[in-house]
């Protein structure tokens, strides 16, 4: 979609803005909005009245302020309510943050919220509405130009703050109303079909993880021949497998073992390590060539741990999330923490094969978990788990299969994610360019 331009322009004092339209001018939010600082905060205090807080996460997450969001419930002095009470058309923005780029984050109050107040950490910004629309001032927060002026202004070193001066005295593009309210509508449905195309996009990616999961989970447990005669496998989750495979515990196809940490106190042990050491956090990766630590020779020889020889297959035994279960092949020999397990296959035992296998185990191996505050297996429980065992030769054939596969699919999966990354980026531009007047949106009607 091609855009035209206003027909004449003049310089803008704007950081960033080289010029406006000619009608526009570049005001202080101060002369166009009332700008408040929420001190609300979520404890509930008695005798106070009960609300519902609109938090930091409520903004940072959404672009419209809506009742069908999940506010926290908490309490506030009538004075606070009055203060802080949320009505159509404010604006939020966060004011405080870790990162300076999570910095003014805008979302629009859309929708009646009833005793729906302001949260902590957040500016509360009611236009006024003799000087400009709320929809507009929204998207003008959005414009990259615009907003920049507010990272650059927030303080901090491990966190970020936001001091009401630079909001008070921020400039922003302000064409007439009834062109505001244009350049609103035309965003509106610009954005609202961009982010449907992305949706769209993401549900291809799942739906393509969902194909790689099935693709895994036939194959490693019904082989590649579909004329292959079937027995029951004798396991309730695994069912039926071909008459030919057998079924047996990793502790019968390959050594398991764990490894451990040498002191953290001991700078002797890590300072220019050249070895190779491997944690749970890892896990996750599906090829392990990079580890993020090393440990030093000496560490090697003092601490009794074993090199672990490449080719293994690592399992995580410790995790409340999703590292607990999740394995990898080691491509590199390498010393391993005490909260991975090592499965070192024997001549019957492909290690790709392996890997798939326990990617379709995902689920029931993390069934076997099991301790305190930390759900954890251990290496006699992973050595129990039972595992389809096809001959070695068809173990590689569907271990060459399944790469090919995941390769295919990550390969459409990377120009589906270019291709959302891309729609993002546009989004980002066509909201700044319509908002700092680089280009003329007003004749754009609805298609």
């Amino acid at each position: 979609m091609s855009f035209p331009e206003y027909r004449g322009y003049s310089a803008c004092e704007i950081p960033g803005v080289a010029k406006l339209p000619k009608q526009w001018k570049a005001l202080k939010l101060k002369h166009l909005a009332s700008i408040k600082f929420s001190n609300v905060d979520k404890n509930k205090e008695e005798g106070e009245q009960p609300v519902s807080l609109c938090n930091y996460v409520d903004v940072y997450h959404n672009e419209w302020i809506t009742p069908e969001l999940d506010f926290m419930e908490a309490t506030a002095s009538q004075r606070e309510i009055d203060k802080f009470s949320l009505k159509v058309g404010d604006v939020l923005v966060t004011k405080d943050s870790e990162s300076w780029d999570d910095i003014a984050v805008p979302a629009y109050v859309a929708s009646e919220t009833e005793s729906t107040l302001c949260g902590y950490h957040l500016a509360q910004i009611r236009p006024k509405p003799e000087a400009i629309d709320g929809r507009y001032l929204f998207r003008a927060f959005d414009a990259q130009a615009i907003n920049d002026q507010f990272k650059v202004a927030a303080n901090g070193i491990t966190r970020f703050g936001l001091g009401k001066y630079w909001l008070d005295n921020a400039l922003f593009p302000v064409p007439p109303l009834q062109d505001q309210r244009a350049i609103a509508d035309f965003l509106d449905r610009e954005t609202a079909r961009i982010d449907e195309l992305i949706a769209k996009k993401q549900r291809q990616i799942e739906l393509l993880q969902e194909k790689r999961a099935a693709v895994i989970s036939h194959a490693v447990t019904k082989g590649l021949n579909p004329d292959a005669k079937m027995k029951d496998s004798g396991i309730e989750w695994l069912g039926e497998i071909p008459e030919h495979w057998s079924i047996g515990a990793i502790a019968w196809i390959g050594r398991v073992m764990n490894g451990s940490t040498p002191s953290n106190s001991k700078p002797d042990y890590w300072e220019d390590g050249s070895v190779p050491w491997v944690s749970s956090a890892e896990v996750n990766q599906g090829l392990i060539v990079n580890p993020t630590a090393y440990i030093t020779e000496q560490a090697l020889r003092e601490c009794c741990i074993r090199l672990i020889p490449r080719g293994s297959v690592l399992i995580g035994m410790v995790g409340q999330g999703r590292t607990r279960g999740m394995c990898a092949i080691l491509g590199i020999e390498a010393c391993i923490n005490q909260n991975v397990a090592a499965i070192i296959p024997g001549p019957k035992a492909e290690s790709s094969f392996l890997q798939h296998a326990l990617t379709h185990l995902y689920e029931p191996i993390r069934q076997y978990g099991r301790g305190g505050q930390q759900d954890a297996l251990n290496c006699e429980l992973v050595g129990n788990i039972r595992v389809p065992i096809p001959p070695i030769e068809e173990q590689k054939a569907i271990a060459d299969f399944l790469n090919r596969e995941h390769e295919r699919i990550k390969a459409l999966s990377a120009m589906i994610t270019n291709s959302m990354r891309a729609l993002a980026e546009y989004r980002s531009a066509l909201i700044s360019a319509a908002v700092t007047g680089k280009i003329d949106v007003r004749g754009k009607e609805a298609a």
